[in-house]
């Protein structure tokens, strides 16, 4: 059997997203910037696309600008802020994706940029208080904060943020919503935010393709040069076949939003309770409340007397995919800087299982049933 729990790291696309595809990579292939019937129909796909994906978040067209995703997409709105913007200080934590914590590392030595890191409690919930006194401080500033922490799911309340961020007129808000962009409603006419981002891939659309969602009252210029696509913010020819998909993706995502939700909450919590039985010394990272946990992922500490660290690979022997970690540092020797932010884990062997709406309760029986047997073998 072939299980597959690592779909915070990618998802499978799903098959009306190829249905969709299709036409697209054959019969209409046409560059969108031409002016013959060819680019016309490309184009006019696109734009379609475009007005489908903004009415999801209650965006206008304009707002939208598609990129290559969402690490693309957070370097856009972190560099734009800097340079066009004229921001001096980026707010932010140190359990963020690398995108945002190495971008805004470069800004720092390349333009002198105040780097202000928000302390994290145990569950790896930055400081709402701290970020409050620091607003006080009447400075050029740019809140980056993630609504949802990739590798331990903890929640970020981001109607509270950008509330704050609002009340201040030299303060902008950026968050990486990637992990949550088709899982969660979002309405950026009542959500006050200037930047959040979008990767297909993480809701069963095709990789390569995001995008990043820019306030209409902000003016930036572009990040890629040498072409007018994208209403001057982006050269480039556009990724047609993946933006028809991103499209596709996103309205059967919000087709029937709360049906998905309910049955990836129902496995989340099945294999939360059955390993508990397991042994009861389990601990979930990032798990403190289900309203303040993203219900697609579930981050398992188990105790290292009972797991060593192969459990990864004995779990892959069976067919079985998780993650110990972010799959975008896959290759690097050093460990998870999430997890290293989170206190007393050193006794624990940690591993992410990530849920999607395809998976089965049948699924999560098989692992759990390899998991015990893996436990007991080095009991």
């Amino acid at each position: 059997m072939k299980v597959y729990l690592d779909n915070a790291a990618t998802t499978s696309i799903a098959k009306e997203v190829i249905t969709e595809i299709e036409p697209y990579l054959s019969t209409y292939f046409g560059n969108p910037s031409s002016t013959h019937s060819f680019g016309r129909k490309t184009k006019n796909a696109i734009e379609i696309s475009r007005k489908k994906i903004a009415d999801f978040i209650n965006a206008d067209n304009s707002e939208i600008i598609f990129t290559s995703g969402g690490t693309e997409a957070d370097n856009m709105a972190i560099r734009r802020a800097v340079i066009d913007l004229n921001v001096k200080r980026i707010i932010t934590s140190k359990i963020e994706h690398h995108a945002v914590g190495h971008t805004a590392e470069n800004l720092k030595d390349s333009h002198n940029v105040e780097i202000v890191y928000l302390s994290t409690d145990k569950n790896g919930n930055p400081s709402i208080e701290e970020l409050k006194e620091l607003l006080k401080k009447d400075v050029k500033t740019l809140v980056s904060l993630m609504h949802a922490n990739n590798e331990i799911g903890t929640l970020l309340p981001i109607e509270e943020v950008s509330l704050l961020c609002d009340k201040y007129e030299n303060v902008y808000f950026h968050s990486d919503t990637v992990q949550t962009m088709g899982h969660y409603p979002f309405d950026v006419k009542k959500l006050k935010i200037d930047f959040l981002v979008c990767s297909a891939h993480k809701f069963h659309g095709p990789k390569g393709i995001g995008f990043l969602y820019v306030n209409k009252n902000l003016h930036l210029n572009p990040i890629i040069t040498g072409g007018s696509q994208e209403r001057n913010h982006r050269g480039g020819t556009e990724n047609l076949y993946g933006i028809i998909g991103l499209a596709k993706a996103m309205e059967l995502a919000f087709s029937d939003l709360e049906t998905h939700k309910k049955h990836v909450e129902e496995l989340k919590y099945y294999m939360k309770e059955e390993l508990y039985k397991i042994d009861s010394r389990i601990i979930f990272n990032g798990e403190t409340d289900p309203n303040k946990s993203l219900y697609t992922v579930l981050s398992v500490g188990f105790p290292k007397d009972i797991c060593n660290s192969m459990l990864l690979f004995s779990l892959d022997i069976f067919g079985i995919a998780a993650s110990g970690g972010s799959a975008c540092s896959s290759g690097s020797t050093k460990g998870s800087h999430v997890l290293a932010e989170l206190p007393l884990l050193e006794n624990f062997q940690t591993v992410r299982f990530s849920l999607c709406r395809y998976n089965t309760i049948e699924e999560v029986d098989y692992t759990l049933d390899k998991i015990k047997s893996i436990v007991l073998k080095d009991k």
